[in-house]
C-alpha cells in the first residue's frame, strides 16, 4: 500500500500532461481540433474539466433557407468527465461531455433583420476509446517509466439528442437525432516532437421533426444527413512532459441534408480548419488549456472563429 501510494504521488504530474489533452475536447462533429486524442493514461486516472469556448462569425444556409447575411456570437460552457481502464489488457478510456450554451444571432429573413437570443443545454457526447497497439493497460509505476512510440487506437464518440430543441425555430441548441463517429488514430512520438492523424466520420439517425408548423411550414416535416467523413492532423512540441504547443488542422467532406423529401445538394460540407493549442501545468493535478481556430476553406456551414480556455483537475484512484 505504501509503494503504491508512493507512485500515486510522484506520477500525477506524467497523468497530468496526458489526461489535459484528452478531456478538452469541443463537442461540434467533424469540426473537432483536438491533439494528443489517443494518449493514454494508467489505470483508474480520473479528471474533471471545464471549458470556455467562445465563437464568432458566419452562419452560412447557402440558399437553401430563407435567411441571408446570417452571423452569431455564443459560448459554450463545458463540463467533462475522464476514466481510464484497461479492456482486454489494453488502455482504455470513457469520456462524457455536457455543454450549455447562449449566443445571439443576426440575419435577414425575408428582407426583414432579425436578432434572436438562445441558451440552454446542447447535445451531451459519450466517447469510448481504446488502444489497438503500444499503450497497455498500466499500472501507474509502470506508466512512469513507459515511453511512448507508436500508438494506434479506436474510438466511438456518441452524441445524444439531449439538448434545448423547439421544432418551430431555425436555430437549436440541440440537434433532436442521434450522431455516431467510429474513429482510427495515429500517434507517434520522436522526442519532443509528437504526430497524430485521425480518421473518422459521423453517421447521423433522422430528425423527425425539422422546423415545422411554422409560418414557413405549417406541418411536421423531417431531415435526414448522409455521413460525414473527417481527417484531422496535429504537429506538437514538448519543452517540458506538460508544457507544449500543437499546430493543428482538420478536413471534413459530406453531410448533403434532406429535408421533407428533397435533398438540398448545396449543403454538402468540404470545409478545413486550422489552429494552434498550447496546455500550461499550473499546479501537480492542475493545468490550462488555451486554443484557436479559425475556417481555413469553407463551402458550407458558416466561417468563424473558436477561442477556448480550459482548466482540469485531475487524481488517480478508484472513485468511491
Amino acid at each position: 500500500m505504501k509503494l503504491e501510494r508512493y507512485w500515486k504521488q510522484h506520477c500525477t504530474w506524467l497523468v497530468m500532461g496526458t489526461l489535459l489533452v484528452l478531456i478538452l475536447q469541443r463537442p461540434v462533429r467533424a469540426q473537432d481540433l483536438a491533439p494528443r486524442a489517443y494518449l493514454i493514461t494508467p489505470y483508474h486516472s480520473n479528471a474533471v474539466t471545464l471549458t470556455w469556448s467562445f465563437f464568432d462569425g458566419s452562419i452560412d444556409f447557402n440558399g437553401t433557407l430563407p435567411s441571408s447575411d446570417a452571423t452569431g456570437t455564443y459560448n459554450l460552457f463545458i463540463a467533462n468527465y475522464y476514466h481510464s481502464f484497461g479492456m482486454f489488457g489494453r488502455s482504455a478510456n470513457i469520456l462524457a461531455i455536457v455543454p450549455y450554451a447562449e449566443g445571439n444571432f443576426q440575419g435577414t429573413v425575408n428582407g426583414a433583420g432579425q436578432h434572436l437570443y438562445r441558451s440552454g443545454l446542447a447535445d451531451s457526447v459519450y466517447r469510448l476509446a481504446v488502444n489497438l497497439k503500444g499503450g497497455p493497460a498500466m499500472q501507474p509505476r509502470e506508466f512512469a517509466k513507459w515511453r511512448q512510440k507508436v500508438l494506434l487506437g479506436a474510438s466511438l464518440k456518441v452524441e445524444a439528442p439531449t439538448g434545448q430543441y423547439d421544432p418551430t425555430k431555425l436555430i437549436n441548441w440541440g440537434t433532436n437525432r442521434w450522431s455516431f463517429k467510429p474513429e482510427f488514430g495515429y500517434s507517434e512520438r520522436w522526442k519532443n516532437w509528437l504526430l497524430d492523424g485521425y480518421a473518422g466520420a459521423w453517421f447521423f439517425t433522422e430528425n423527425s421533426d425539422f422546423w415545422s408548423r411554422n409560418v414557413y411550414y405549417p406541418g411536421t416535416r423531417s431531415q435526414s444527413k448522409k455521413p460525414v467523413a473527417a481527417l484531422e492532423t496535429h504537429l506538437s512540441y514538448d519543452f517540458t512532459p506538460r508544457l507544449w504547443v500543437s499546430f493543428d488542422a482538420n478536413f471534413w467532406v459530406g453531410g448533403v441534408t434532406t429535408a421533407g423529401g428533397l435533398e438540398q445538394p448545396l449543403t454538402k460540407e468540404q470545409n478545413s480548419r486550422l489552429g494552434l493549442t498550447a496546455a500550461i501545468p499550473i499546479t501537480k493535478s492542475q493545468a490550462l488549456k488555451f486554443s484557436y481556430s479559425n475556417g481555413a476553406y469553407v463551402q458550407f456551414g458558416g466561417d468563424y472563429q473558436n477561442v477556448s480556455v480550459g482548466w482540469q483537475y485531475a487524481w488517480l484512484g478508484r472513485p468511491n
